[in-house]
């Protein structure tokens, strides 16, 4: 799967923040389809716990019946260091290494992490769905900004999730009476579509599940590669 080559990676704070103001310009937050993916794609990053190393890995779904048909993923060093808002910068490489040996090119991306519910408009979704060109979802476990309302403890319960007077995601219960995720939009697709793709991807966790298997794929990686996991 190919990416676009869309800024330099070593770059320090200020020309990340920069760059962040210059990419959401090009963002489209509207559907391109108005059918569901036929596939989908679910992305997350590991850190060491001893090194530098970030350990990325993405798992390919059908959409519809949720049945795994690829994954890819990746091991590379940190260039960037952690700092909350400019995290695309420290685990996109990784992702984008990830995504380029993939042999199915998904229909839509799904990252733990947030879409346009960022402090400058621009969190890893957004940030991967212009690299790499594909409908992008934010599904966070955590907030970042914004304020809403109390959410229904039913499965499939949301409540906006606002930030400087505008509607920037949802706040959605996937399971009744667990804690809900934070979706937002990341590229090439609204709000409405990206609620509904986390609810019709789930199967009975708080995860979806192309996020819960693609976690799954970097924390045994991480364990592998530290000695820690031993394959029977």
């Amino acid at each position: 799967m190919r990416f676009k080559r869309l800024h330099p990676w070593r770059v320090g704070y200020q020309e990340a923040a920069d760059i962040q103001d210059e990419l959401r310009k090009s963002l489209t937050l509207t559907d391109g389809s108005t059918t569901l993916p036929r596939t989908i794609a679910g992305a997350d990053v590991a850190y060491s716990k001893r090194t530098n190393q970030v350990y990325a890995g993405v798992v390919v779904f059908d959409f519809k019946g949720m049945k795994p048909l690829d994954k890819a993923s990746a091991v590379r060093k940190a260039s960037f260091p952690y700092i909350p808002g400019l995290l695309s910068f420290r685990e996109a490489p990784a992702l984008l290494k990830a995504f380029s040996l993939l042999k199915t090119e998904p229909d839509v991306l799904l990252f733990d992490g947030q879409g346009i519910a960022h402090p400058r408009g621009l969190g890893l979704a957004s940030h991967m769905g212009l690299l790499l060109d594909r409908p992008s979802v934010g599904c966070a476990k955590s907030i970042l900004v914004g304020e809403y309302d109390p959410v229904g403890i039913e499965a499939g319960s949301y409540s906006y999730l606002l930030y400087k007077g505008k509607r920037v995601g949802a706040v959605v219960r996937t399971r009744s009476r667990v804690k809900p995720v934070f979706v937002s939009p990341g590229h090439r697709i609204n709000l409405p579509s990206s609620v509904k793709i986390v609810l019709r991807s789930c199967r009975g966790y708080r995860l979806p599940e192309p996020l819960r298997q693609a976690h799954n794929l970097v924390s045994q990686l991480r364990s592998i590669s530290e000695g820690k996991y031993t394959i029977k």
